[in-house]
């Protein structure tokens, strides 16, 4: 006998309050190895590019999770995959903290992306699945565990560095992970139901033929926008503490202006949520890129402490919106049945946008000797977003007039 539609259920809320808090923990890795990166580059004795390559590698490790896991999650659900990730993360966090070099440092950080992936876009896809009517704020909400991961560990672990260093601080992570993560994925482990996944489709497949264009085409498009977006992202996301300690604020100045950035995010992310609900995702994609470009331009011309407290904030309520709008758009605009893989492919192309973005603001600074440039070049990269949005929704209104006459 078919169960009911439990979609925007009292259940679908009670699972999307697991799912937070999986995220929050699960999310970890991104934030951690911005917040260890002078200590790391201190005690290597490298450049500032090279001592990011353990976040690139952990964005490359997230974006392709993303992908992998996101397929995996549309086949065999979500619990599982958050169970493995939950013992991948753990692992490599354990070995990072005992590791020699930054190459073999580098190389486990993959692992902590990988794992960390399974906290965010597949995470994301399977909460959309259980939401019809608050479905953006919903997305909103899951997706916010990323950025209150960022809030919540640098309190956290800056006492633990200051300590026990760096090392110290991975191995709170590696047990944290798996004393939390493995009882909550047990929690997910209901599937939906074919009532909940026929509706979804026949909404979604209405959709697809308003936009014009082909599932796959659309998913590429998404993706281009996805990397301009988060390459203009990463520059204060991931250079933060840096420019503090450049600019002789310290390290804690600079963990407390990413915590307050990511603080405004979680706002963004809310509000997001709700405008997307009534707005649609491409709208609410566009409204955030336009005003992320905004906060970038605000950090070129204050360099004090208390400014880039308040421009910090500023970017942070900017910006947070953005990378959930792409989820919200592939549940609009693709098949329900879909998601994970979708869902997971457009965040992938995020995530190489991030780890491109980090990467090349290093190499500005290293070349230049500031990061100026590095700004000019996110503004940039930023415009060419806001044109894909626009023109995705110039095409689809005019598409949905279109079939309409």
């Amino acid at each position: 006998m078919e169960q009911d539609d439990l979609t925007d259920s009292t259940y679908s809320w009670q699972r999307l309050t697991v799912s937070l808090i999986i995220a929050i923990v699960g999310n970890a890795g991104m934030w951690a190895v911005i917040l260890v990166l002078p200590a790391v580059q201190k005690e290597f004795g490298v450049g500032r590019a090279d001592a990011t390559l353990p976040y690139i590698l952990t964005m490359v490790g997230f974006a392709l999770g993303n992908l992998v896991i996101g397929r995996a999650v549309d086949r065999f659900g979500v619990h599982m995959a958050i169970s493995m990730a939950a013992i991948a993360s753990a692992v490599g966090y354990g070995l990072s903290a005992i590791t020699p070099t930054i190459f073999i440092l580098s190389l486990l950080h993959f692992i902590i992306g990988f794992g960390t992936a399974a906290c965010f876009g597949p995470l994301i896809a399977d909460i959309s699945h259980w939401f019809m009517k608050r479905r953006g704020l919903a997305v909103a909400i899951a997706a916010s565990g990323n950025y209150l991961s960022g809030v919540v560990w640098p309190f956290f672990l800056t006492p633990v560095m200051a300590v026990y260093g760096w090392r110290g601080a991975y191995w709170v992570l590696a047990i944290s992970t798996v004393v939390i993560m493995l009882p909550m994925a047990l929690m997910l482990r209901k599937r939906v139901t074919k009532i909940m996944a026929d509706r979804a489709d026949a909404i979604s497949q209405s959709a697809v033929r308003s936009t014009g264009f082909s599932p796959n085409t659309m998913q590429i498009l998404l993706a281009v926008a996805g990397v301009a977006c988060c390459v203009a992202m990463a520059m204060p996301q991931v250079h933060i503490v840096a420019l503090c300690i450049d600019l002789g604020f310290g390290a804690v100045a600079g963990s407390q202006m990413l915590s307050l950035m990511l603080f405004g995010g979680v706002v963004s992310r809310l509000i997001s949520g709700v405008l997307a609900d009534k707005l649609g995702g491409l709208v609410t994609l566009l409204i955030g890129s336009t005003a992320q470009c905004i906060g970038l331009f605000l950090y070129l011309p204050f360099d004090g402490l208390v400014s880039l407290y308040i421009v910090s904030l500023v970017f942070g309520l900017s910006q947070g919106g953005i990378v959930p709008s792409y989820a919200i758009i592939v549940r609009e605009t693709m098949p329900a049945k879909e998601a994970g893989a979708r869902v997971g492919f457009v965040i992938m192309a995020t995530i190489f946008g991030m780890a491109f973005g980090g990467w090349m603001s290093g190499w500005i600074y290293d070349v230049t000797g500031s990061y100026d440039m590095a700004f000019y070049n996110g503004i940039a990269w930023n415009f060419l977003n806001m044109a894909i949005a626009a023109f995705l929704l110039m095409r689809l209104r005019s598409n949905s007039r279109a079939v309409a006459a």
